[in-house]
């Protein structure tokens, strides 16, 4: 899996005009993308990764502060670019293996504790944020370094 993990003032996601997920208050915006031999382990595993992140203020990680998370699917993260100009998307999961992912990390972080945020899988989404700092890491479970 991977995710890129935005440290946020506020952020919110809408879908045919109607909010769906919003953080009014300082947090995480958390953009996932399921690949194909992604499993529940890696969910799990960013989950751990993701609240004890030290990127807050202060170097204080969500967990530390209770801070919220934003969880938006996003398949384009798996995009490959490697030949011409249109992005191929053939690492990206198919929508019934991605979906369950993305619900098992969201499932995952409320275990650990946090107050989790969802945008909608599959939709079109509009998404908006107030970066902070700006802080914005990249984390692939198949490339932990």
């Amino acid at each position: 899996m991977r995710v890129v993990v935005t440290r946020v003032a506020e952020a919110s996601v809408e879908v045919d005009g109607e909010v769906v997920g919003r953080l009014g208050r300082p947090g995480l915006l958390v953009l996932a993308g399921v690949g194909h031999d992604d499993t529940a382990d890696d969910a799990a595993a960013l989950a751990r990764k993701i609240w004890g992140l030290r990127i807050l203020d202060g170097e204080l990680s969500a967990s530390d502060v209770g801070a919220p998370l934003l969880v938006v699917s996003q398949f384009t993260l798996h995009a490959s670019t490697r030949k011409g100009r249109r992005p191929s998307w053939s690492r990206a999961a198919p929508g019934h293996v991605g979906e369950p992912l993305v619900e098992q990390l969201c499932r995952d972080l409320e275990a650990l504790g946090a107050h989790v945020e969802r945008g909608r899988f599959g939709a079109h989404m509009r998404v908006a944020s107030v970066n902070d700092g700006p802080v914005t890491i990249l984390i692939d479970t198949k490339d932990w370094d």
